[in-house]
């Protein structure tokens, strides 16, 4: 038991260690001189600065407001984009005859639409909702799509075989077989969503994590910006390791082999 415990935290550190490694960097180059320490400070002090917005509640208030945001958005694109790529990946007539104009939308800019968007629905928060949805869905919808395509054959002639209708097939077959693929969609889609936000929030938002650092950095407050970008950085991994632990728990049928995979 103890020896289990040790290997776990020494497979902890080891994963920690470029991540250290990398903090030590950050420290020790603006204090020998490798770099500017007004436009990098140490990290000492941003971490000071993060603790002392953590502490006093802006930094919560920020968070919270570009979750509310990227929450929204996010969930719209998912309950859209999974039900819309499971019709178009099992149809396959539908599929040609909307993949162009998938294409075509999936290599628009999100960024470059945000004025478009402003125009639609003005400068508030359906815009900033919608931006977040636009750009979210099609990770998620063309995963979903790839999962229905790339179904074993197998198992569909199998179940054909028992006499399954397409209906059951499509439930029982098609929809658990496609489900690590929409898992992967939905976790690249869901740390998309809060770049897409705080870079929206850069260009016309008065509260969220990218007004926070849009606001320090004009301010010239920037130990307070690293501390604005960090916190964004942890959100994304929080958020990716959430995503992980569920799709573990919702695929435990899959072999581990595939499941590394």
């Amino acid at each position: 038991m103890i020896r289990k415990c040790v290997n776990k935290i020494m497979k902890i550190c080891y994963r920690l260690l470029a991540v250290a490694i990398f903090l030590l960097i950050w420290e020790m180059a603006p204090r020998v001189g490798l770099a500017d320490p007004v436009f990098l400070p140490p990290f000492s002090k941003v971490f000071v600065e993060f603790f002392r917005m953590l502490i006093s509640g802006e930094l919560l208030k920020h968070i919270g407001i570009s979750l509310q945001r990227s929450i929204l958005g996010f969930s719209l694109g998912l309950i859209i984009s999974v039900p819309l790529g499971l019709l178009i990946g099992w149809f396959k007539g539908f599929e040609r005859f909307s993949d162009p104009l998938l294409q075509t939308f999936r290599q628009t800019s999100t960024l470059a639409l945000f004025p478009v968007f402003i125009l639609l629905f003005g400068i508030g928060e359906i815009s900033k909702i919608a931006i977040i949805f636009w750009g979210v869905q099609w990770a998620i919808l063309l995963n979903t799509i790839a999962g229905v395509k790339n179904v074993d054959p197998l198992l569909i002639k199998s179940a054909r075989s028992m006499g399954t209708t397409s209906f059951e097939i499509f439930v029982k077959v098609i929809v658990p077989a496609s489900i690590p693929s929409i898992f992967m969609g939905i976790r690249l889609s869901a740390t998309t969503s809060i770049l897409i936000l705080v870079a929206a929030e850069m260009m016309g938002a008065n509260s969220g994590l990218g007004f926070l650092i849009y606001d320090a950095e004009v301010k010239y407050q920037i130990p307070k910006m690293y501390a604005a970008i960090i916190s964004m950085s942890m959100l994304g991994l929080i958020l990716n390791y959430s995503l992980v632990a569920i799709e573990k728990r919702v695929t435990r049928w899959k072999e581990e082999p595939y499941r590394a995979a």
